[in-house]
This record gives structure tokens, sequence and C-alpha cells, in this order.
């Protein structure tokens, strides 16, 4: 059997190509999740305005947000979704989340509260507790 020489001049050295695929997958991955993130708060709706709004953004609960537009649709991660469907989804991520789960309503304007109204009996029938509403701060 022979034992393989190898020569002085031949070096030993890392192989970077796996380590950069990962990097860039890594770049994709987080391009195309905070894109869906912005998604949910660009839909334009025409919010209601409060005096007394309260700033929430240091809240660290997971955040479900459902836009209710002005013909009464209604949209979650920017899908559409039907009213009979809400309190079936809203338990699920509640489940998957590990139950403290906030909502947040961003209705329009123009919407009544009978299309709001769906929304809040959904989110008592998954046990979500923590809901607020999305409103225009307004200048005292």
């Amino acid at each position: 059997m022979q034992i393989p020489r190898y020569k002085p001049y031949q070096k030993l050295g890392f192989n970077m190509t796996p380590m950069i695929d990962v990097v860039f997958l890594l770049i994709i991955f987080f391009l195309v999740s905070s894109h869906l993130a912005k998604q949910e708060t660009q839909v334009e709706l025409e919010l209601p305005h409060a005096v007394s709004a309260a700033d929430d953004s240091l809240s660290d609960k997971p955040r479900l947000t459902i836009n209710i537009n002005a013909d009464g649709s209604y949209s979650l991660a920017g899908r559409p979704i039907a009213a009979d469907r809400l309190a079936e989804q809203f338990a699920r991520v509640k489940e998957k989340e590990g139950g403290e789960v906030e909502v947040r309503i961003r209705g329009s304007r123009a919407a009544t509260w009978s299309t709001a109204e769906p929304v809040m009996i959904a989110c008592t029938r998954a046990g979500i507790w923590d809901v607020r509403w999305a409103v225009y701060r307004e200048s005292r």
C-alpha cells in the first residue's frame, strides 16, 4: 500500500461556497418576511381619529392585524377572509404562538359596527382578550 504524499507547495484551505450560499438564503428569507409583515399595515384605509390614542409599539406579544374595508370585507395577513372563518383562524394562531396573542383591528372609518362586531365575537370565541383598534392620533 502506497502512502499518499502531499507536495509542499499545496496549501489546505476552507471551501467558502456553502457558507456564502447559506448567507444569501438568509438574506432572501429576511427580505421576504419583512415585506410580508409590512404588507398588513400598508392597506390604504381611512382610520378613525382619537385624542386618547396610546402608542403600543413596545408590545412584545405576537400580533394579528385584521383589516376591515369600507365595503365590509375582511383581510388577514394580506389575504381576504370570510367572517365565519375568523374564530378558527384566531384560535389556530393562538395555539401556535402559545397563548398570548394581540389582535389589532384596522377598521375603515366608513365601516359600520355591524362589520366590526364579528371580529370581536371571533376574538372572544378564540379566547383572545388583548384587542386593540388602530387609529390616527389627533393633537390636543
